[in-house]
């Protein structure tokens, strides 16, 4: 069908967004490569946070590349002197968004923290803070009754606004078997769909085989039979500009998962962070020129 746009190009920033997906995506398959390698614990957890780390970045860069192209389309299209309005060409102000002293409180039983009855149930914990395409994570935690907050000490400065942040959990008392590297799965999966089937399935899995989407739709679905341990989103709020504040402040959370799960905390319902905010105009030229002194005449 003949259409009577041109398709978009590729600009640079599309691909730079390209590459950071190319890169995310081959740190990604190390991360499965390690995951499947690791006989420790902590070895293990931390290869599972990088892999839900990566992911989470490549569908975000994913996203932010079809914003993009959606963008590209549009000023395409001609527009009508109709449509125009006043305000098109007055944007806001961008500015740096840096969040520090993230705690999150915990509420365990009286008989769990005082007289520490009952079976010890100790998690893995960090955080991912989204802003747009950009993805940050914090530190893993180990989180046991013997804790009363959740602490991060990382502090993250973003170069914009609408901060989006989760709390991921994993129980870290699971038996973690030796995982499949998704060249290994690909194979397991192949004897099962048939010798055809099954050889594109490997090439696809070869490096530069396929287009990054495909490819990424493959680990995907890779991902939920990758053994070892799994983090889920355990809570997770938006922050805007109107919580910036000059102090501590509280925020509300909106908690996944109940009791009965394996990565469950008894948290509070809130999170503790210090948010700041800083207008580009606060340390940018905005304007230069020259001044005229003009002498008034009574």
């Amino acid at each position: 069908m003949f259409s009577p746009f041109p398709p978009p190009r590729l600009s640079l920033q599309d691909s730079d967004i390209q590459k950071k997906i190319d890169h995310e995506i081959r740190m990604r398959d190390g991360a499965c490569k390690l995951l499947a390698a690791c006989s420790q614990r902590d070895q293990a957890l931390e290869a599972a946070k990088s892999l839900q780390t990566c992911s989470t970045r490549i569908m975000a860069y994913m996203s932010e590349l079809q914003r993009m192209k959606e963008a590209q389309v549009m000023q395409n299209v001609p527009r009508r002197s109709s449509d125009a309005s006043p305000m098109d060409d007055r944007l806001p102000c961008k500015g740096k968004v840096a969040i520090s002293d993230l705690r999150i409180p915990l509420m365990w039983k009286d008989t769990e923290y005082f007289k520490n009855k009952g079976e010890l149930h100790r998690c893995a914990v960090f955080c991912l803070l989204q802003l747009g395409g950009e993805i940050f994570d914090t530190d893993m935690v180990i989180v046991d009754r013997t804790l009363t907050d959740i602490c991060f000490d990382n502090t993250i400065v973003f170069p914009g606004f609408e901060l989006r942040v989760e709390l991921y959990s994993c129980c870290s008392e699971d038996d973690y078997s030796a995982g499949s590297t998704p060249r290994k799965l690909a194979s397991k999966l192949s004897s099962s769909l048939g010798r055809s089937a099954g050889k594109k399935l490997r090439a696809a899995m070869e490096p530069g085989a396929c287009s990054p989407v495909i490819r990424v739709s493959l680990l995907a679905c890779f991902s939920l039979i990758v053994s070892g341990p799994k983090y889920h989103l355990l809570a997770h709020t938006t922050l805007w500009l109107s919580h910036v504040q000059d102090s501590f402040r509280t925020h509300d959370l909106t908690i996944s998962g109940n009791e009965e799960c394996s990565y469950w905390l008894p948290l509070y319902g809130s999170m503790c962070c210090r948010l700041a905010a800083q207008p580009h105009c606060m340390t940018r030229q905005m304007m230069a020129g020259w001044l005229k002194d003009l002498e008034c005449c009574k």
